[in-house]
């Protein structure tokens, strides 16, 4: 028996923020998105690199306020770049971890919390 990649689904509630946040400020691009008619609500795939990403503005897909952790090897990089971006509501900081890696937390607008760490898994 084998299983897959992980594809986590994110509630968003606001098309145009979340495409400012995940989109110009993180420098996911979108791989594709549907709606099952004009002015019903948004499913959408971003990736960046191997990290995929499904964003849901329907209701029943998924609650707000989620958390996940992305493991990146340019963690120190991926900071300098975000901090240098001039996004008006984050300015993330990197925190060193008790077991030897580094992570930083960025808040999206619907208050989902994504971790970048440079803890990688083998």
């Amino acid at each position: 028996m084998s299983f897959g990649k992980t594809t986590p689904i994110l509630r968003i509630f606001d098309e145009v923020k979340a495409r400012e946040f995940y989109i110009d400020f993180l420098g996911f691009c979108v791989d594709w998105e549907h709606r099952f008619e004009p002015g019903l609500p948004l499913y959408l795939q971003i990736s960046k690199d191997g990290c995929v990403l499904h964003l849901s503005e329907h209701h029943g897909d998924c609650c707000p306020g989620a958390a996940l952790r992305i493991e990146t090897d340019e963690l120190e990089a991926f900071h300098q770049q975000l901090n240098a971006a001039g996004y008006p509501y984050a300015k993330p900081g990197m925190e060193e971890m008790p077991w030897g890696s580094k992570d930083m937390t960025v808040a999206d607008p619907f208050g989902n919390r994504l971790t970048f760490t440079s803890a990688i898994s083998t």
